[in-house]
């Protein structure tokens, strides 16, 4: 005995035994419990759980059941760990917060955003969800394999058919040993589309897909900043989306408070409002006075409630960077291929998920085929019966036995066991003319669907067209609109061929909100019409600045404390004429008491050109555009300005040109550029006007000695001047009388080089927009009142004003359109 025990023992190098031991229970974990199925994107205690409630048939449409039974069924025929484990995977499948589209149709308390848990599962109830019904459509028609269960007492399918990609459309989540998959949800439309466009175009690439997949649309909404992380990720399989929470700006009795509606996906509310109140307390966000939770069954709802004194672009800043209100979301698109981990890239996601539908109708179709063929072969026996009927009923009446019976119809009409057994079933009721028909009918549509299986089998194209077909029912069926909207990211980086080329009309108010719109937007006007209103203003806001600008320019921005910001122009949000707008500060990060007060769109950065600067005490300054390349997205000082001195202009020159000035007192000067020599960013400048003390410097502009100078008043009066009524002074002077401004008039809020072949734009305070053509403005000399421009009324007043080019769509006749129309 002893030498049989000593027989048995062998040496073993522990180094190797613990690798051999570690890898079996790595590839367990990663393929029996972490990872994702590319085919049907389950794991498998998710698989488990809707085959079970599938078997205890708990359909959409039948009654609620317990979720205690569920997780019973699960753990005792399928799953053996955990019944905590499951449940809570199950309520996870159950959250409309969690699950993009839920799986699992739940009744009664399954937790919510503010990390609330759900109750105890032998109060909750729970049933299959419509969608989730697409995920195990014709599993009995051994469109997959079945495998033993952990005891080999039963079998579960090893994947699921999945109808529809559900790995890419609910994302999922998992750690395993030494690997991770994090792969977010997505829109269902959008991944349908996009798995169409792979069947019109085997050789498609990710970024043609993207084209119908624009990127990851969480359950919670919110923004995506940027599309580059979600390039990199469909393409290589890694990457990022930065996400950030949706916010308004509300103003009401002279005080702003941030409305949060959305916030990014897995943050808690509930931790996100104590986040902010632990800074607050400790002073490492300043201006908040109140914060409460309006959130109710309607929809979220996180009010801040704001200082007069502060800004809140500066405040919702500070959110973002502090807080978890933007958040990155970690990309690693990573599922078990074959039963192996694999980094996918999107078409690869997409193209296993087709291979695996193919798959599926084929052994389905093979499935429907053979039951087919076995219905018809009983047919055709019971048509030979039917046509030997008195023969095959005294062969039955002659025989003793049922055995005998069914012998004496296989030998003597040449029938085969089942079809000579379905003829001794058959009843007598079968036997009328009535019956007889059906059977022919029957038999009939069997055959011309077999022809239909076999042509399906035969043919691959037809198996795709099938596919692409239950795709399109299922997205008429289940898609919504998305809900995570994409906008500009710090690190977006667009394909610009993508996107037109066409001239449009950018807009920024005064409290900082900026959108992009046609250029045709606004039909042009008579002079002293009262205009169409421009954007949906709210309390005091109102348009500040609007230009005419190219898709593919850049933007470059210049604030009043002379710093300077760059953006493309197609990175502007497109909104309808009637939308308030973006908030800036979601664009470029202006700091606190910034204001937007100029605007100049750049082809290219051209060491021969110049930007000229005018500040509000009447300081000029020039310097090379090419020193403005390299503009980070916090932005650069652009000019150094003295204590209570604002930049209020910038031009785009050549260096040799003339520039004219005009002040709110009707001051104007008109000097050479030559008179300012070149100066670096940080420079302050040189004395352009002298100005008095009650006085300040409105605009700037450059000459052209064929235009006139356009004068526009804040009561909307306005006038047309010959430029050589300006001499030419020298840089410094006073200047010289270009309006007289009265109390009829006003003082002057706009001076502009203008010519026939132009429209003027005019916005007021109140956001009303007219367009009228240059030519219909009547030319007069310097010193005098001007002409009524636009009506607006006693509590209004001109805000800005801008020359846009003549639009081919607005010559002829000019109609006028009334405010709010």
């Amino acid at each position: 005995m002893a030498e049989e025990n000593q027989s048995q023992v062998r040496d073993i190098d522990i180094g190797t035994e613990m690798r051999t031991s570690f890898m079996d229970y790595a590839m367990s974990i990663i393929v029996s419990r972490a990872l994702p199925d590319v085919r049907d994107g389950l794991k498998p205690v998710h698989r488990r759980i809707l085959y079970a409630m599938s078997e205890l048939g708990m359909a959409p449409d039948k009654p609620y059941k317990k979720s205690a039974r569920i997780v019973g069924e699960v753990i005792g025929k399928y799953h053996p760990h955990g019944d905590s484990a499951v449940y809570e995977t199950m309520v996870g499948l159950a959250q409309d917060f969690s699950t993009r589209y839920m799986l699992v149709d739940g009744h009664g308390n399954f937790g919510s955003i503010d990390g609330d848990m759900a109750a105890a599962m032998r109060y909750t109830e729970a049933r299959l969800s419509k969608i989730s019904m697409e995920l195990l459509r014709d599993l009995q028609k051994e469109t997959i394999d079945f495998v033993p269960n952990y005891d080999g007492e039963e079998t579960e399918p090893s994947v699921l058919p999945s109808r529809y990609p559900n790995l890419l459309v609910n994302g999922s989540y998992g750690i395993a040993v030494g690997m991770a998959t994090s792969i977010p949800p997505h829109n269902l439309g959008e991944v349908i589309d996009g798995v169409q466009m792979l069947i019109d175009n085997p050789d498609v690439t990710p970024l043609d897909l993207m084209q119908a997949i624009k990127g990851p649309d969480f359950p919670t909404g919110a923004y995506i900043l940027g599309r580059e992380g979600i390039r990199q990720a469909y393409t290589t399989g890694r990457g990022s989306a930065t996400m950030r929470a949706k916010v308004e700006i509300e103003e009401t009795n002279n005080k702003a408070r941030i409305i949060v509606y959305e916030l990014p996906y897995k943050v808690n509310k509930a931790k996100l409002v104590e986040k902010i109140a632990e800074l607050v307390r400790d002073k490492v966000i300043d201006g908040i006075t109140d914060l409460r939770d309006e959130s109710d069954r309607t929809g979220m709802r996180v009010v801040i409630e704001l200082r007069r004194d502060v800004n809140p672009s500066v405040v919702l800043n500070n959110l973002y960077k502090h807080t978890p209100m933007q958040t990155n979301y970690g990309i690693i698109m990573l599922a078990l291929v074959n039963g192996e981990p694999k980094v996918l890239n999107l078409r690869d996601m997409l193209y296993y998920y087709l291979k695996h539908q193919q798959e599926v109708i084929r052994r389905r179709t093979e499935y429907d085929l053979r039951k087919a063929e076995a219905r018809a072969h009983i047919l055709e026996g019971l048509r030979i019966a039917l046509d030997h009927l008195d023969e095959v009923i005294a062969l039955i009446r002659g025989s003793r036995t049922t055995e005998e019976a069914r012998d004496g119809l296989m030998s003597r009409f040449s029938l085969s066991y089942e079809q000579a057994q379905a003829i001794l079933d058959m009843r007598l009721q079968r036997l009328t003319g009535l019956e007889r028909e059906k059977i022919e009918a029957e038999y009939a549509e069997l055959m011309q669907k077999i022809a239909e299986y076999r042509a399906i089998l035969a043919d691959e194209q037809l198996i795709l067209g099938i596919i692409s077909e239950e795709l399109r029912e299922i997205k008429e069926k289940f898609a919504d609109a998305r809900r995570s909207e994409i906008t500009v990211g710090e690190e977006s980086i667009e394909d610009e061929d993508l996107i037109p080329r066409e001239d449009v009309i950018i807009t920024i108010t005064h409290t900082g909100y900026v959108k992009r719109l046609p250029v045709t937007t606004y039909r042009s006007q008579k002079r002293g019409g009262r205009g169409v209103v421009g954007m949906d203003t709210k309390d005091n806001d109102f348009v500040e600045h609007l230009f005419v600008s190219n898709t593919h320019q850049y933007l470059m921005f210049f604030t009043n404390k002379g710093k300077a910001y760059r953006l493309k122009a197609y990175e502007i949000p497109d909104l309808s004429r009637t939308a308030r707008g973006t908030p800036i500060i979601n664009l470029i990060q202006i700091e606190q008491g910034e204001t937007v007060n100029a605007v100049i769109p750049i082809e290219n950065f051209d060491s021969e050109q110049y930007l000229f600067f005018a500040t509000k005490n009447g300081i000029v300054k020039k310097t090379p555009l090419d020193d403005y390349s390299n503009i980070r997205r916090a932005g650069l000082i652009a000019i150094n300005l003295r204590e209570d001195d604002d930049l209020i202009a910038v031009k785009l020159t050549d260096g040799k040109q003339e520039i004219i000035m005009g002040t709110k007192q009707g001051m104007s000067i008109r000097f050479p550029e030559d008179d300012v020599r070149p100066m670096g960013r940080s420079a302050t400048g040189v004395k352009g006007i002298s100005i008095s003390d009650d006085d300040a410097v409105i605009d700037m502009d450059v000459v052209n000695v064929e235009d006139d100078v356009l004068i526009v008043t804040s009561k909307g009066y306005g006038k047309r001047t010959p430029m050589d009524e300006y001499r030419i002074q020298s840089r410094g002077g006073k200047g010289i009388k270009t309006l007289n401004v009265t109390g009829k008039n006003g003082p002057v809020v706009g001076l502009k080089v203008v010519k026939n072949e132009e429209d003027l734009m005019i916005i007021t305070a109140s956001g009303t927009i007219i367009r009228t053509s240059m030519s219909g403005i009547n030319t007069m000399g310097r010193n005098t009142q001007g002409v009524k421009l636009i009506n607006i009324r006693e509590d209004d007043e001109v805000a800005t004003v801008t020359r846009v080019e003549k639009s081919e769509e607005v010559a002829g006749e000019a109609e006028t359109e009334e405010a709010g129309e």
